[in-house]
């Protein structure tokens, strides 16, 4: 039922939610130069880990800021850091930030983040993120959004923790392959579903993993910050 608002009510709506808007930047604002704070305090010898942890907050807060130029700076050298001393997820999340800020690298970040959360048995729900960027920044009929979704189907699967977080973070991803479905081929049953899964050979790991590192080439552009041979030989297993 449509009810209705008088207009002082309205008003009133707006203005406790400009309120809630501006603290909760304030509260932000506030994390942000204790992290600062906290960052300058560390010893010369501190551990590399300590000093990309805080640094890493830090951008995420420029970044939620909408202060990106200045988050790019920190987080990526806290990616720097990261990846040498192996710290795979971290790194990840890291190209996420880098990726949220918007600034002209931001793609090439989200490829690097997608292939190390591939790659690497990392927490599936940063590497279902990062893939969901893939779709919000491609064309509808992008067969790279559909191989992004199955892949982050796939991720949900079979790295998530069983129980109420596994349930959760499949059914989310579940619902971005259903979304791009719908976008890409106008998909609104069951059995369309299931035959666009068949056609675009997305029930097959082996085939659309391999369509993925089209999709990442086309993200970096060749402009990889590492080599991958040399960290793919440090998988355990290889």
């Amino acid at each position: 039922m449509i009810e209705y608002y008088k207009p002082d009510e309205l008003e009133d709506t707006a203005a406790e939610s400009l309120r809630k808007q501006l603290g909760q930047q304030a509260q932000m604002e506030g994390e942000l130069v204790e992290l600062r704070q906290q960052l300058d305090r560390l010893p010369e010898d501190a551990p590399p880990l300590q000093r990309a942890a805080l640094q890493l907050e830090i951008g995420r807060a420029l970044q939620i800021l909408e202060r990106g130029d200045e988050a790019w700076p920190i987080a990526h050298t806290a990616f720097g850091i990261l990846m040498a001393e192996q710290a795979w997820e971290a790194a990840a999340d890291a190209c996420n930030i880098l990726y949220e800020a918007d600034q002209p690298d931001s793609l090439i970040a989200l490829g690097h983040g997608i292939w190390l959360g591939v790659t690497f048995p990392i927490d599936p729900e940063i590497s279902v993120n990062l893939l969901s960027h893939v779709i919000d920044d491609t064309p509808d009929d992008s067969d790279g959004a559909a191989v992004a979704a199955a892949t982050a189907c796939f991720l949900a699967d079979i790295r998530a923790d069983e129980g109420v977080e596994k349930e959760r973070l499949s059914f989310f991803a579940q619902q971005l392959l259903g979304r791009v479905a719908r976008r890409h081929s106008e998909v609104d049953s069951q059995a369309q579903f299931e035959l666009w899964i068949e056609r675009l050979e997305l029930n097959d790991p082996d085939k659309f993993l391999v369509r993925l590192r089209n999709v990442v080439d086309v993200l970096v552009q060749d402009q990889w910050w590492f080599d991958r041979d040399v960290l793919q030989a440090q998988i355990p297993g290889n």
